[in-house]
């Protein structure tokens, strides 16, 4: 018997009695003292109000009127939450094994048609990242990078962070504010502003070796990063018109601090304005490929000229191939 499954008849079973003790839950599932015991504290974390009473006849009772309402899905509800499993399998994303329990108790939960249902669309079913010869809903093998949870527990107390980076062989270590922890081409980013240096940085969390909370006294507010950094912002340089076409890659993918105002009210046209650092090669090529990823939808005001020679390079080499 499935844990799940096993967890949910003892559920059942100490809802239907005024007082249990362990060692009936042993006797009754065929089951070891400390099974038992784990069991019942899971069974509490669920929302159960057990009451444990001591003494040589001590044992358990649930609380009257405390018990938990019980959750029941529709079947479209159902299958919405395990669309969205599939959808974000292959992604990295955190917790992992706690997503994979939280799909063996939704499973202990539903009837074996619903389960069928779920079992036809995990067949029919692809995502991008979708491995077609794997149907297995509940695949473990989609571990995100092992900083990442750390890093959520920490940043939900406290944006404010001591970050230990490996940059080439070396560990830079940066005090820093987290403005955001975004996912970008298949890999997790901090976007932090660096309280010594007083400049934005963008860390990817392979790269870290060790995250703390920051103890100094340098802290400046939220709002006043925004205003310093807003100060820094470069002038635009790059404005682009975008047809639904070009929307429509933009919607696929774009740099993260690349945004558009829409133009109408059907939004179906819109506007780009950004700033391009020419002399980052990186970042040059970079919004070269994008600029061509979104395809010929696009009206060009104005552009930097070591962008545009980058187009044309890119098209003489489309042209002669």
């Amino acid at each position: 018997m499935k844990k799940v499954e096993r967890i949910n008849i003892i559920m059942r079973y100490i809802n239907n009695r005024a007082h249990f003790t362990i060692s009936e839950i042993m006797q009754e599932f065929n089951i070891s003292r400390s099974t038992a015991i784990r069991d019942i504290r899971e069974i509490e974390t669920m929302g159960m109000p057990l009451v444990a009473e001591v003494g040589r006849d001590g044992g358990y009772f649930v609380m009257k009127n405390s018990v938990l309402p019980t959750v029941r899905f529709t079947d479209n509800e159902i299958k919405a939450l395990f669309i969205a499993f599939m959808a974000t399998r292959n992604q990295q994303l955190p917790y992992l094994k706690s997503r994979h329990s939280l799909a063996e108790k939704l499973l202990g939960l539903i009837s074996e048609n619903q389960q069928d249902d779920l079992v036809i669309l995990n067949q029919i079913l692809l995502f991008e990242g979708t491995n077609p010869h794997n149907p297995d809903l509940l695949d473990l093998s989609d571990l995100p990078h092992p900083m990442l949870e750390q890093l959520i527990q920490i940043i939900i107390m406290d944006s404010y962070l001591v970050v230990s980076v490996e940059v080439g062989r070396e560990i830079e270590t940066y005090p820093i504010y987290l403005l955001h922890l975004y996912r970008e081409k298949s890999s997790w980013q901090i976007e932090g502003y660096d309280l010594e240096e007083e400049k934005r940085r963008i860390i990817p969390v392979d790269n870290l070796t060790d995250v703390t909370p920051y103890s100094g006294k340098k802290r400046i507010t939220k709002k006043k990063i925004i205003e310093q950094l807003s100060k820094q912002e470069k002038v635009v340089n790059l404005v682009l018109e975008l047809g639904p076409k070009a929307i429509a890659q933009f919607k696929k993918y774009h740099p993260l601090k690349m945004s558009i105002s829409y133009t109408n009210p059907y939004q179906s046209t819109a506007i780009l304005k950004t700033f391009v650092h020419v002399h980052h090669s990186d970042e040059l090529a970079e919004v070269t490929n994008w600029l061509l990823f979104l395809g010929g939808d696009i009206k060009i005001r104005e552009v930097p000229k070591e962008v545009m020679e980058g187009l044309q390079e890119r098209m003489v080499l489309f042209t002669n191939k």
